[in-house]
């Protein structure tokens, strides 16, 4: 049971968009407005997309208004999307270090 939650985070966590949304998160709550402008994605699309975190869990949704505002549900989101850019990085200074070599 805990595999398939987690492996449906996973899931919803698989687009650059919806990182990008998370590393804009990770400081404050925003509005669909700023996050809109500062994706430039298509309105139809990051609704989608913010409607997917919220479904997970990933995201609270707060209405004011006609307004929506979106926050991370945990800082540990955030951590989690850093260390896995981390494992990354890693990745990546062994492959150039593995193509000095060659």
């Amino acid at each position: 049971m805990i595999y398939q939650l987690h492996a449906d985070v996973c899931k919803a966590l698989a687009h650059a968009i919806r990182i990008e949304i998370i590393d804009m998160l990770g400081e404050s709550e925003l509005g669909f407005r700023e996050i809109l402008e500062k994706t430039g994605v298509a309105k139809s699309s990051l609704s989608q997309h913010l409607s997917v975190m919220v479904e997970k869990g990933i995201l609270t949704q707060r209405k004011e208004g006609l307004n929506s505002y979106f926050k991370l549900s945990t800082p540990k989101v955030s951590e989690a999307c850093q260390l896995m850019r981390e494992v990354l990085v890693d990745r990546l200074e062994k492959t150039q270090d593995l193509l000095k070599t060659l």
